[in-house]
């Protein structure tokens, strides 16, 4: 039996109104002009056997590949984060097979920050969550879902992934303008006002960044710094993913303080590596690598958001210093 879809079976001129990207659909098969029918089912079935062997496939195979189609683009609409109220990391060994011995509970909103040196586990902290690690990772620590053990599908799934990820590198390769290159993404995620979408995320990034871009700015003409504030916007308004990992966005050259305010205030679960003080204090907690594994986890005390507070003091005074030897001043007097 063929895979069948309620929606070969709408009238043709609602099936279009309603989902245009159908005809894109059916322009990448070659099938951009179709014998005429009252639906999509009717149409396919019209089409002569001559016609099938240009396409190269079997009556049959039209239907359930528009069928899988159409599947695909449901998950991709269906909102995942309100499915997403915990994610729950278990702990398991460090490089020496010491226990880990913690439970931690991540909701979204909340920001948990990552601390340690250099080859202390942290990438390998962030990959386990990344792949919904069940043990079988080589710290051997567990990841749930919502209290649970997340269903495999879901695991290994090439969309609706969990995570989402901005490293420290950023490369772009394709040649397209930041609008063209954001709205690309936008109709790919089927918003339904890409134009609108791309406009706001423009703007997030240009707010974020150190130095402004245009839209027409080609992405591979971006700083390092633009290039970041660009992702971040984009995870911030288009992904759907419930999870950000952050790799060290201190030395993105970005608010990085509004920047993590974006994203938590879109309900993500962030988890950032990171060595600045700032950030490691803005968080409900750090997390302390050593030697492969977890060695404690410190909840941000009341007296170390004083201290915050003065840091951020502090690191308001060193920005007027950087805007005045960037824009050429003497650095004399009071700042």
């Amino acid at each position: 039996m063929p895979m069948k879809t309620p929606y070969a079976d709408l009238p043709l001129e609602r099936l279009f109104h309603e989902h245009p990207h159908v005809r894109d659909f059916l322009a990448a098969l070659g099938l951009a002009e179709l014998p005429a029918g009252p639906t999509l089912a009717s149409c396919l079935a019209a089409l002569d056997e001559e016609r099938l062997e240009d396409v190269g496939l079997e009556r049959q195979e039209l239907l359930a590949r528009f069928a899988a189609y159409m599947e695909g683009v449901e998950r991709l609409l269906r909102p995942q984060r309100a499915t997403i109220g915990s994610v729950t990391v278990i702990g398991g060994r460090d490089k020496s097979g010491a226990a880990e011995n913690f439970t931690l509970e991540l909701r979204p909103g909340e920001v948990t920050c990552i601390v340690g040196p250099t080859g202390s586990g942290k990438s390998r902290f962030l990959a386990d969550i990344e792949w919904l690690a069940q043990g079988d990772s080589p710290t051997g620590r567990r990841v749930l879902i919502n209290g649970a053990v997340p269903d495999p599908g879901r695991r290994y799934a090439v969309d609706q992934k969990l995570v989402a990820q901005l490293s420290q590198n950023m490369n772009f390769v394709m040649d397209l303008s930041a609008e063209e290159f954001i709205s690309l993404h936008a109709e790919s995620r089927m918003v339904a006002e890409p134009a609108a979408v791309t406009r706001t995320i423009l703007d997030l990034a240009n707010s974020l960044a150190g130095e402004q871009f245009t839209p027409a700015t080609p992405v591979t003409a971006l700083s390092g710094g633009q290039s970041r504030a660009l992702m971040i916007a984009d995870v911030a308004c288009l992904s759907s993913s419930p999870i950000v990992l952050i790799d060290e966005i201190e030395n993105a050259g970005i608010d990085r303080k509004r920047a993590l305010a974006l994203l938590a205030d879109r309900d993500k679960i962030i988890l950032m590596a990171t060595h600045d003080p700032i950030l490691a204090l803005m968080g409900e907690r750090r997390l302390v690598f050593k030697n492969g594994g977890v060695a404690r986890i410190i909840a941000t005390s009341a007296a170390e958001r004083a201290n915050l507070a003065r840091f951020e003091e502090m690191d308001a005074r060193l920005t007027a210093v950087r805007h005045a030897l960037r824009n050429g001043e003497e650095i004399a007097g009071e700042f």
